[in-house]
């Protein structure tokens, strides 16, 4: 039995134990079947962020005719978030897809990740964890759940690379503050298997339809790591596409109300054909 709480037409189902192990589910009017998209939201993986931030984007989609499953997971600072909860939730949340379809009027057939930032990060490794090995702590399924593609809204693709960008910021400011060594536990030369299972990067080729946003004036997570993550995704054989907007800074990408929704609602719905 599917463990569900429902307020404003807005299902809040629990895919795990947890306190932060749910997602809300928002379905169009209609019968369908609906196809869906999986909402990760950002916020460099840790606690003080969580997935209302998603809300506009996800009732956005909704009315679209695409249901959304918007999922929260434990993140660093909560008991079971960072290395390797984070990711397990998220896998979690993602095959629960599947439960949910037993009840709800969801097309298994035809379902996207969308992340912003650091669930960019998560929403491309969704796409890529089948490339992970059997004896993987990452590993949860044998089959996890197909998808049609993945859009990354600003993600931190490369977790190697990200954490050299606040490596640098820590240098520059004198500062101690890196949310991926928080995330991993460690440095790259520390935790080279956990960087190597944990990054997009470095699971190339992913094999699926891969759609990169970023703005051009984003100056929490560089457009350079979606340029070089695109030039290393197609080297390796993957479709993928780079989309970058001008007048857009970090969170324009997730407010239906900015220039980049269009793109966005495009790039989904060319996904989910």
């Amino acid at each position: 039995m599917i463990n569900t709480e429902e307020k404003n037409n807005v299902k809040r189902i629990a895919y795990g134990a947890n306190e932060n192990q749910f997602g809300d589910l928002r379905l169009p009017e209609g019968n369908g079947p609906f196809p869906v998209a999986m909402i990760i939201h950002g916020g460099y993986w840790r606690a003080k962020f969580d997935l209302e931030q998603m809300n506009k984007m996800a009732e956005a989609f909704t009315k679209q005719g695409i249901a959304t499953w918007n999922v929260e997971y434990r993140r660093v600072g909560q008991d079971g978030g960072g290395w390797p909860g984070t990711f397990l939730d998220n896998a979690e949340a993602a095959d629960y897809i599947r439960v949910l379809t037993e009840t709800y009027p969801l097309d298994v057939n035809r379902c996207i990740t969308i992340g912003h930032s650091a669930g960019g990060h998560l929403a491309l490794w969704l796409a890529a964890r089948h490339n992970l090995s059997s004896d993987s702590e990452l590993h949860t399924s044998e089959k996890p759940l197909p998808l049609k593609g993945v859009i990354s809204l600003a993600g931190a693709s490369d977790l190697e690379m990200m954490h050299d960008v606040h490596q640098w910021k820590e240098t520059l400011y004198g500062i101690v503050d890196n949310p991926t060594r928080d995330l991993i536990g460690g440095k790259p030369e520390e935790q080279t298997s956990r960087y190597q299972e944990g990054s997009p990067r470095e699971l190339l080729p992913i094999r699926v339809p891969l759609v990169l946003i970023h703005g051009i004036l984003d100056v929490n997570v560089p457009v350079g790591l979606s340029e070089h993550f695109k030039k290393a995704a197609a080297e390796a054989g993957d479709l993928v596409t780079l989309k970058t907007i001008s007048t857009a800074e970090h969170f324009k990408l997730i407010l239906p109300e900015t220039e980049a929704w269009p793109v966005l609602l495009e790039s989904a719905n060319n996904l989910l054909k």
